[in-house]
């Protein structure tokens, strides 16, 4: 009698997932999804509408029948967030190694006149790094973008692969939008 209980248990809690799971629930969830997705797609400028097909929504929306890719998305977020504020800090460093090179010449010389040269020299030199910084970051984010498009791609979100062309881009931008707003939607 003891070893039926824990089967019984065992199957009471299967049937909760297999409603889910259902193909009458999948179809109301997906319908769901569909019509939120066009919501979304209604909001955007028209010449951005025109770029995201319904046929694109729905297969969008079929991704994301399964919970994983808000899970794949968010963490994707959370790398990005973390990746942002590290490049923040390595650019706030170069500014920090001049300014500190700036008061260390202001301690150093006298002349004003010579001061003034050797200032606007290092002003010369700290823009060239800071631009040679900047192109750095902008190569890391670019290569950031890259990893996150192959990950989505890789997990079949409709939508998704690697491209360097800015207008893909920027559909791909809203396609992660739609999907990080509909994350907090309850269905």
């Amino acid at each position: 009698m003891d070893s039926v209980a824990p089967s019984e248990a065992n199957n009471s809690s299967l049937e909760g997932s297999s409603d889910e799971l259902s193909p009458e629930y999948l179809q109301r969830k997906l319908y769901f999804l569909v019509d939120k997705l066009k919501t979304m797609q209604n909001q955007l400028p028209e010449i951005y509408q025109s770029r995201i097909s319904y046929e694109l929504l729905t297969e969008l929306a079929n991704s994301l029948l399964n919970d994983t890719i808000f899970e794949i998305v968010k963490g994707l977020m959370e790398i990005q967030h973390v990746t942002e504020k590290h490049l923040y800090q390595l650019r706030e460093q170069v500014q920090n190694e001049y300014e500190i090179e700036v008061q260390d010449w202001i301690s150093k010389i006298s002349d004003e006149e010579e001061l003034q040269h050797i200032l606007q020299l290092m002003k010369i030199k700290h823009t060239k790094k800071m631009r040679e910084t900047d192109m750095k970051l902008i190569a890391l984010l670019d290569e950031k973008v890259r990893d996150q498009q192959s990950t989505l791609h890789k997990a079949c979100v409709a939508g998704f692969y690697v491209t360097d062309n800015p207008k893909e881009i920027k559909i791909q931008m809203f396609l992660l939008d739609f999907i990080i707003r509909l994350s907090r939607i309850k269905f």
